[in-house]
């Protein structure tokens, strides 16, 4: 299955720690959407995760010896992508906007992660972090230049350092009113203010970077249009994969500016410098280095085809229930729907010898659970229950398939049970059937030219994708409907 609970990349095989509670898992599903920079959602580009401020500064492009953070941070991302032709072409565009910024003299080290989530990221260290799911998605070298410009602005900004503590002083606050001066009851107040306080606050630094990363694209040579360019392409895809045709927005407490907002900033920002085609966008130069590529899931650790996941390594396959879109992380297949009212998790639980799968709900769930039923899923032994939450109903099940135990909980927001969905989806457990498992090849890019004459239509029948191929080649090559091709030109596409 593939980044950890906390973040949205690839994975080998779940398995679930006996003590994870409730609380953990909502807050790796909430970390899954807020902690990541591009994260495969149209409002996210580009945040830092949360890594303490103490955290050591880079001294060099490569460090003798990696950090502890950096090294837990690759591998919950499927580890490094090995691709010197692209990384010498990152680094490249990376050295050439550090020269452009405030602080030419800071160093960065530079990480290709092998992940299909289209994500970017920047520890305050100074290393900074691209999947190969977003080098896919990008159509040239000064859309790639603006995911980094965001990037190396949280950097130079501080912006980690000056969230952690503004997160300590709002929990200082409140603890001592509810403790030192006795009012549990304004404590509370105060601490789900500061909530609030900090999402803004995480917005707020969100727009400051698209600002002084336009700006910073713009001084390096490269076209400061770009970043809107790219959020546009990311608000596609999101929207594409949630099959709805419109990308989702964030709520009150979301840490992202939504989509439209950003696009128009960046693009304001654009225009103050000047009209477009200023800069360069290096697209022939780009397409070069990517080619190649991988592309989407790798296909032995987990997959979805059309709507099925499959998992060739655990033998299991199950049906992605409607309206839900799903990140395969390392340690578990993690679901939600556009909105975020509805949410899932699949993942393996080590058990002991002779541990009934009651046994195995209550030692991985720390709220009360009820309605505990003994059952028979898809031919299998299983123990389904629910645990009612003040905001969320969920709904369990624990699952034994040959030797291995599986754990799937969906969650529904409000009033609302999740009960149907959750038992269509956990009766679609099964094995991979031989067919399934031929059929998951890995995919990869491939750059060709176009020839005269050739259309998005035509070059979009050589896509080698499940479904929607001329949606996921315009998407992929920066098109829009009706779009005519050039020839000569490379277009990107997705093959075996």
């Amino acid at each position: 299955m593939q980044g950890s609970a906390s973040f949205a990349i690839r994975a080998r095989h779940p398995r679930a720690r006996a003590d994870r509670s409730r609380a953990g898992w909502v807050s790796a599903l909430a970390l899954l959407c807020l902690s990541a920079c591009a994260g495969d959602q149209a409002s996210a580009v580009l945040t830092p995760i949360a890594i303490p401020p103490e955290a050591p500064r880079v001294t060099g492009r490569e460090r003798s010896a990696p950090d502890a953070d950096h090294t837990q941070l690759v591998a919950s991302f499927g580890g490094e992508y090995r691709a010197p032709v692209t990384q010498r072409a990152v680094g490249e565009i990376t050295d050439r906007l550090v020269r452009a910024t405030e602080r030419p003299d800071e160093t960065y080290a530079v990480t290709l992660l092998d992940s299909a989530v289209i994500n970017a990221f920047a520890l305050p260290s100074g290393r900074l972090y691209v999947t190969r799911g977003l080098l896919a998605l990008a159509t040239d070298t000064s859309e790639l230049a603006a995911v980094l410009a965001h990037e190396i602005a949280h950097v130079t900004l501080r912006h980690a350092s000056a969230r952690s503590e503004l997160a300590l002083r709002s929990q200082l606050v409140s603890k001592v009113v509810a403790d030192v001066l006795n009012d549990p009851e304004t404590g509370a107040q105060i601490q789900s203010q500061s909530r609030f306080a900090l999402a803004r606050f995480s917005r707020d630094q969100e727009l400051e970077a698209d600002r002084i990363g336009v700006r910073t694209l713009a001084r390096a040579g490269y076209d400061p249009f770009a970043a809107g360019r790219f959020l546009t392409a990311l608000s596609r895809t999101t929207a594409m994969k949630t099959g709805t045709g419109v990308a989702g927005e964030p709520d009150m407490l979301a840490t992202h500016p939504g989509t439209a907002e950003r696009i128009t900033l960046v693009t304001r920002a654009a225009r103050l410098i000047g009209a477009p085609g200023l800069g360069v966008d290096e697209r022939a130069r780009y397409l070069a280095a990517i080619d190649g590529i991988a592309y989407g899931d790798n296909p032995t650790d987990g997959a979805v085809r059309a709507k099925r996941f499959l998992h060739p390594n655990l033998g299991i396959a199950f049906d992605v229930p409607d309206g839900f879109s799903v990140d395969n992380t390392r340690s578990a297949v993690l679901g939600t729907t556009n909105e975020g009212s509805r949410r899932l998790l699949f993942d393996q639980v080590d058990t002991t010898i002779g541990q009934g799968l009651d046994e195995v709900l209550k030692a991985t769930w720390n709220d009360g659970l009820e309605g505990s039923e003994n059952r028979i899923v898809a031919g299998n032994p299983a123990v389904t229950a629910v645990s009612r939450g003040k905001e969320w109903t969920f709904r369990l099940a624990a699952i034994r398939v040959g030797e291995r135990t599986f754990r799937m909980i969906m969650a529904a927001k409000g009033a609302t049970d999740p009960d149907p969905a959750f038992r269509r989806w956990i009766e679609s457990l099964a094995p991979v059937s031989a067919a399934e498992t031929q059929s998951l090849r890995p995919s990869r890019i491939q750059v060709v030219t176009a020839a005269p004459g050739e259309t998005a239509e035509v070059l979009s029948r050589r896509m080698a994708v499940q479904d929607r191929a001329l949606d996921r080649f315009l998407v992929l090559n920066g098109l829009e409907r009706g779009a005519g091709l050039r020839p000569g030109q490379g277009y990107k596409l997705v093959v075996e």
